[in-house]
């Protein structure tokens, strides 16, 4: 990848997911810069469909753009991080994130954002004050 490129992608998202908001630094594994679209959907390189991920959301992502929402068996597009804004679809209440809108609610289930492991690791830096979705509700 072109180091330019993965230095506006780092820089855009303030060292955190751009999916669920879990900081760099206190997560162990390295963090992924996502393709929003697969390529193999017809998604781009360029920075406009580009994320920061943390390994768990990239990994349960996976090249998936669409899932089935819990609340009405409709097929619903992923959150895209360029094109939505965080805070109209996620809510965090206590350490899970709920999904307030067919996206949220998709995007929450396909990237298992709140299974029990990453909820023990969420409510850790929450309790230590550095886990914030403050800057991904700005966009």
């Amino acid at each position: 990848m072109n180091p330019r490129l993965a230095e506006q992608v780092w820089h855009r998202a303030g060292g955190q997911c751009e999916y669920c908001g879990i900081p760099f630094p206190y997560y162990r594994p390295p963090f992924q810069i996502d393709h929003i679209v697969a390529r193999q959907h017809g998604g781009s390189n360029d920075s406009g469909n580009r994320a920061l991920s943390c390994l768990h959301c990239n990994r349960h992502k996976g090249p998936n753009i669409a899932g089935r929402d819990p609340a009405t068996g409709e097929i619903q597009r992923l959150f895209h991080p360029r094109k939505d804004s965080w805070r109209e679809h996620f809510q965090l209440k206590g350490e899970i994130i709920v999904g307030l809108t067919a996206i949220g609610r998709v995007t929450v289930q396909v990237l298992a954002m709140n299974e029990p492991e990453f909820l023990a690791a969420r409510e850790a830096l929450l309790k230590e004050g550095v886990y914030t979705t403050q800057s991904l509700g700005a966009r």
